[in-house]
Order: C-alpha cells, then structure tokens, then sequence
C-alpha cells in the first residue's frame, strides 16, 4: 500500500492536475480507483508546495462530476440490462448493483449526494440516477456537492498527515465515522421533510 502511495504521488506529481482529473473521473466511473489513494497524495504535494491545495480539490471534484456522468450516460442509454449483464467485466456483480439501486430509490435525488461520501456506492449512485432518468441539473449539482466534501476532506488529510500512511489510515477512519453520522442526519432530514411537504399538500 505505501508503495502504491508513493508510485501515485510521482504520477501525479508529473502529470499534474490532469492527473488528478483523469484518476478521479476514474474513481467515479467503472474503472474504479480509490480516491483514497489519490486525493491524499495530492494534498501532500499541495503541503510541499508542489501543487494548490484548492486546485487540488477542484479538479479532484471536476474529475468525480466527468466519471459520474460517464456512468450516469451509460444507464442512461443502455439501461439495466447492459448493466446486469457486463457490469461484472467492471467489478459490478448484479448483487452489488441491486443493493445500490436499492439505497437510491429509498432515499430518493438525496442519495446521489450523500451517495458520494459512502465507499462502494460512491462510483456506482450514478447508475440508478440514470436509470431513473433524475433531472441532469440536479444529478450534477448533488455530485458536485457531495464530491467536493469527500475531496476537501481526503485532500486536507494528505496535507496535514503527509504520505505517512498509518495516520493517513488512522485519520480516515475518524472521517468515515463521522460522515456516517453526518449522513444520517441529513437522510433523516430529508425523510422528515418529504413526509412533513406530503402532509401539508393533503
């Protein structure tokens, strides 16, 4: 893993911020690469001030926004069946596209904004979105929104913790808690005012 790390913080370092955009439209898309091990390393640079810390964070989240509307088109055009029958060729068995598919149309638009700050569900929101046909404009408001908190987030963490994985991993799974309570808040927001706006429309 640290290898890893440090083979991602040259690439990035000599490609730049197209890097970063190309790597993130990736971690989006249905070539998934974490973003957790390329945000961080860029925040580091961003530390030795071999990159901008805010560039960092807009093209990482430009990057999420290209991958989400790649995935989002795919389902879009080619529906469910493409999905079910290739998307095991992109590491999505059926089982795993229906558990997310599942959160989508339980929780409505929202998931596609707080489906970016959940691992796994991350790259794959966009699909369901697609199928549902969700108004472009908000699917892309909600990815942005959702993309930029989950960057800004891993980007400060490189920045402030370096390539030292074992507090990079330590950090992360602080954050990670802490967005699952953050989430539930919102869902439960969310749900609340859906039910409170149906109520007042009787």
């Amino acid at each position: 893993m640290e290898a890893l790390v440090l083979w991602l913080v040259r690439v990035i370092g000599d490609m730049g911020y197209m890097g970063i955009l190309l790597l993130m439209a990736m971690e989006s898309s249905l070539f998934p690469i974490p973003s957790e091990l390329v945000v961080p390393p860029a925040g580091y640079l961003a530390s030795q001030g071999q990159m901008h810390i805010g560039l960092v964070i807009f093209f990482s989240t430009m990057g999420s926004l290209i991958g989400a509307l790649f995935n989002y088109t795919i389902a879009y055009y080619l529906g469910r069946p493409w999905i079910l029958k290739y998307g095991k060729y992109f590491l999505i068995p059926p089982e795993k596209f229906a558990k997310v598919e599942v959160f989508f149309l339980r929780h409505g638009e929202i998931s596609t904004f707080t489906g970016r700050l959940i691992i796994v569900v991350r790259h794959l929101i966009s699909l369901p979105a697609g199928l549902s046909r969700m108004d472009l404009f908000r699917f892309s408001l909600f990815t942005v929104v959702g993309s930029f908190i989950w960057v800004t987030i891993l980007a400060y963490i490189g920045y402030i913790v370096g390539n030292n994985m074992d507090l990079v991993k330590l950090y992360y799974k602080h954050t990670v808690i802490a967005l699952v309570i953050v989430m539930a808040v919102v869902l439960a927001g969310y749900i609340y005012w859906q039910k409170r706006n149906a109520t007042s429309g009787l």
